[in-house]
């Protein structure tokens, strides 16, 4: 289950399609070829998405993992 506590480098790696969810709403989680360091709640805030945006990324990833 992804949570707002995972870290971005764990999303990555376990949901891969992740990367392009995060990327179509503006969230860089690949820079360079190396993962961003944090979590997914971190780098959404860094973006200024507040906590309810935050929870639907998480609701949406998680429909997308179930999906896999």
């Amino acid at each position: 289950m992804i949570t707002k506590e995972i870290s971005i480098e764990s999303l990555v790696e376990t949901y891969p399609f992740s990367v392009r969810y995060l990327m179509e709403k503006g969230i860089r989680c690949i820079m360079c070829g190396e993962p961003i360091w944090g979590t997914l709640e971190e780098a959404a805030r860094e973006k200024g998405f507040d906590d309810v945006t935050i929870q639907q990324f998480v609701s949406d990833l998680n429909k997308m993992a179930l999906g896999q």
